[in-house]
């Protein structure tokens, strides 16, 4: 049956999403604290470590993108990595507040989640 079409090009996707948003973390990261009015840490590797993280999972949804059927179990690493940011996010959101810049990144996540699992079982009926 062949893996479905959509899966390939959507992890091509996840992988620039987290890879341009590590990149510009890592390099500008005062520029997008100050364009979100986000008052940033009070050092900057507090930001740099998880954007290398978002950079080093890009790599490996690109890597999921060139096979998905015989990468399938990385997918799961990729759907621990949005449960934990969306969770922390929407935890503090509902309960104390956390700047907007962060609850947008959040409910996309919540999308690529959503899509990650369904890669996931529609890869699984495959194997």
């Amino acid at each position: 049956m062949g893996t479905p079409k959509w899966i390939k090009p959507f992890f091509v996707v996840a992988g620039l999403y987290d890879g341009i948003l590590g990149l510009l973390f890592l390099l500008v990261p005062y520029q997008l604290f100050k364009a979100a009015n986000v008052p940033p840490p009070n050092h900057v590797g507090y930001v740099q470590f998880p954007a290398l993280l978002l950079v080093i999972f890009a790599i490996m949804f690109f890597n999921i993108a060139k096979n998905p059927l015989a990468n399938r179990s990385l997918i799961l690493y990729g759907i621990l990595l949005k449960i934990s940011y969306s969770g922390v996010v929407l935890f503090h959101w509902f309960s104390v507040n956390i700047p907007p810049m962060w609850v947008v990144f959040a409910f996309l996540d919540l999308g690529f989640l959503a899509l990650f699992i369904v890669a996931r079982r529609a890869l699984g009926k495959q194997s």
